[in-house]
């Protein structure tokens, strides 16, 4: 049985960033290049990108390039040269929404479907992989039934999101901070309006919720769901957050490769790391010490699944405190105040067992507190906190040194000894047990030299130093780098007519839809060129799409609830300042549309 590699995918805002990630576990990271990524204050230079890829390649990890927006006419070219500077400076991968990219003439550099491309059925899936990409991001909302039915319906590696913030709305398929600020998700610039504060009124006016964040999630947490994501066919396991700084990468990416390392190491073969290499951490990974908004396991186990959403605060959660001893000076508190709103402090101390604040302020009796900053371990976390490292074997004879380390690359270089004195194979061991600021670290030592053969310490030395190179050059030239799949020209995408929330942006992209047998094609909201009429006589569109149910969430479900039972009529509107959206409930598919002018 071949093992099949397991991936810890993780989010790198910037060069120092993805180094962190990479020493912390990961097997690949992700990075915006310096354009064309779906966060638009998370791009990087080209030189930094060459600095990640030559430090994750070291241990066999990959880096992948989001140039995942939508890719306007007058934009083609650009991204075209884009694509051939990744490619030579060795990115592994793009990750890819526009279609048109795959009518561009690039490098065979591989490619892999965003998680814009919405991919939530099989037919969809089976369509991507035919179209030639190598590796297939699902969309959030799957249970993990409908990511096993995938999973046994392609051949290549299919990834899932496991941790971090969740779009409340399909990817892709969001198109609400467009419609009403011009700030396109599509193109890195999400206002998110999700996390606006609402107000709920039904048809006759009659207010359901006042002031509360109705759409907004809780964060993913699916730490506990590994095995079965793995044993559902999922071969890499996305941590979200590519705005989110160092120390958060380096807590969620520790914490994940320890509980990885455990499901694989008692897998007995079937699973094996993407990457080598063995991440020492100095500290213990705790993921509610980072931003959080309360944890859900989504989707995940249910099509139907309750309290998804933190509808009082879209602020962190942090982690509990139940004895305010455990508080430091300098950490940040979080509460509800009288009024339900989250209100939050800094402690200057703590006397008997009393929180002293920063600033005149009531916490209520019996409150919940909620530590949002801890200062001790944010001060840790900001020092060194991992090392990464590579098993290193060498064998030692009188005219050769000879070393094989954990990727398998191996070098030999020779040497002339002088027999002229004792020397015990101990005191051969000790130069290479000072490995230096090398990733390596000596694992066995084995020497055939004859008894009394002496070899001048310099020399060991200068033989160290070239053995380690030639090992570095040894891996460089036998990297392995994906190649991007043949695209199969016959394959019919599953439907033949697309709307304006498909986000077909240019005209190589209207290109490659057609010649795959899609006959009616709407430009996208972005492009301002829209022949297609309203959703409805009302003159409303859809701009939102999503699985969670603001009357599912709040006992109200028209599936569950009779007509003459419920306390509002339709339909409902949502409004946020001078933003009101209607919503739309179809609950045969179990989903909830936002509709706007």
């Amino acid at each position: 049985m071949t093992p099949r590699k397991i991936e810890l995918l993780a989010p790198a805002a910037n060069a120092e960033v993805a180094i962190e990630a990479i020493l912390h576990g990961a097997d690949a990271v992700y990075i915006g290049p310096p354009s064309h990524g779906a966060r638009k204050n998370a791009s990087n230079s080209i030189a930094d990108l060459k600095r990640v890829v030559e430090f994750a390649h070291q241990f066999g990890a990959r880096v992948y390039a989001t140039v995942n927006t939508i890719v306007y006419d007058h934009e083609l070219r650009d991204v075209e040269r884009l694509i051939r500077e990744l490619y030579i400076i060795g990115v592994d991968a793009l990750i890819v929404q526009d279609m048109g990219i795959l009518r561009l003439d690039i490098p065979p550099i591989e490619l892999h479907a965003s998680t814009q491309c919405d991919t939530r059925t099989v037919e969809k899936a089976e369509f991507l992989e035919a179209a030639g990409f190598s590796q297939i991001v699902l969309a959030r909302e799957l249970t993990l039934k409908e990511i096993g039915e995938i999973c046994r319906s392609v051949s290549v590696p299919v990834e899932t999101f496991v941790h971090g913030a969740l779009c409340v709305s399909y990817s892709g398929r969001c198109h609400a901070s467009q419609a009403v600020m011009g700030r396109s998700a599509n193109r890195g610039e999400c206002a998110q309006i999700c996390r606006l504060p609402f107000t709920l009124t039904d048809a006759g006016g009659k207010v359901l919720a006042t002031d509360r964040h109705l759409l907004s999630l809780k964060d993913f947490n699916a730490s506990d769901r590994l095995e079965s994501l793995l044993e559902a066919g999922v071969s890499s396991l996305k941590i979200e957050g590519r705005l989110k700084d160092a120390t958060y990468v380096k807590n969620v990416v520790a914490y994940y490769r320890q509980r990885l390392d455990r499901i694989i190491e008692a897998a007995e073969g079937r699973y094996e790391r993407s990457s080598f290499g063995i991440s020492e951490i100095d500290f213990t990974p705790q993921l509610d010490k980072s931003f959080n908004r309360g944890f859900t396991h989504y989707f995940l186990d249910s099509r139907r699944p309750s309290e998804i959403s933190s509808p009082l605060t879209p602020k962190s959660m942090g982690e509990i405190i139940t004895d305010p001893a455990q508080l430091h000076n300098g950490d940040g508190v979080s509460f509800f105040n009288s009024r339900m709103q989250y209100e939050g402090v800094m402690v200057n101390g703590i006397d008997r067992g009393r929180i002293i604040p920063n600033r005149p302020i009531t916490i209520p009796k019996g409150a919940q507190l909620h530590r949002t900053l801890d200062s001790q371990w944010e001060k840790r976390l900001a020092r060194k906190t991992a090392e990464r490292f590579l098993w290193l074997d060498v064998h030692l004879t009188d005219t050769t040194l000879t070393a094989r380390d954990q990727r398998g690359s191996e070098a030999t270089v020779r040497l002339e000894a002088d027999i002229q004195e004792a020397r015990t194979p101990q005191d051969l061991r000790r130069n290479f047990d000072r490995l230096g600021n090398t990733i390596y670290r000596l694992r066995q030592f084995t020497t055939t030299c004859r008894e009394n053969t002496f070899i001048p310490a310099s020399q060991l030395a200068d033989a160290r130093r070239r053995l380690l190179e030639a090992l570095a050059a040894d891996a460089r030239a036998t990297y392995r780098f994906g190649m991007r799949r043949l695209e199969q020209t016959n394959a019919k995408f599953p439907t033949s007519a697309l709307d304006y929330q498909d986000n077909v942006a240019n005209s190589l992209a209207r290109k490659f839809y057609a010649s795959h047998g899609v006959s009616h094609i709407e430009p996208a909201m972005e492009t301002e060129q829209r022949t297609d009429k309203p959703d409805n006589k009302n003159g409303m569109r859809s701009v939102m799409t999503t699985r969670h149910c603001i009357l599912r969430e709040s006992g109200r479900c028209l599936r569950c609830v009779a007509p003459e039972k419920r306390d509002f009529r339709l339909p409902l509107y949502l409004t946020s300042g001078r933003n009101r959206f209607r919503l739309d409930f179809d609950c045969e598919r179990c989903e909830m549309h936002l509709l706007h002018s």
